[in-house]
């Protein structure tokens, strides 16, 4: 496990993934639902802003659980 997901215990899970795990990595850390976070992204991108390529950095910084 990386120094990242070490320090604030940030990991894409193996199971419950619905494209690459970043929202319910995030929703486990905030310990939320994941639904709920797959909905608050897919809100916010209604929004104008760097949504995807934050999806994208978060996909490639978190490690994924093993």
């Amino acid at each position: 496990m990386s120094a990242f997901a070490a320090d604030n215990g940030l990991v894409r899970p193996s199971e419950g993934r619905v494209l690459a795990g970043v929202c319910a990595g995030l929703a486990r850390r905030f310990g939320l639902r994941p639904n709920t976070v797959r909905v608050l992204f897919l809100l916010s991108c209604l929004l104008p802003g760097p949504q995807f390529l934050v999806y994208l950095a978060l996909w490639l910084l978190m490690p994924s659980e093993v």
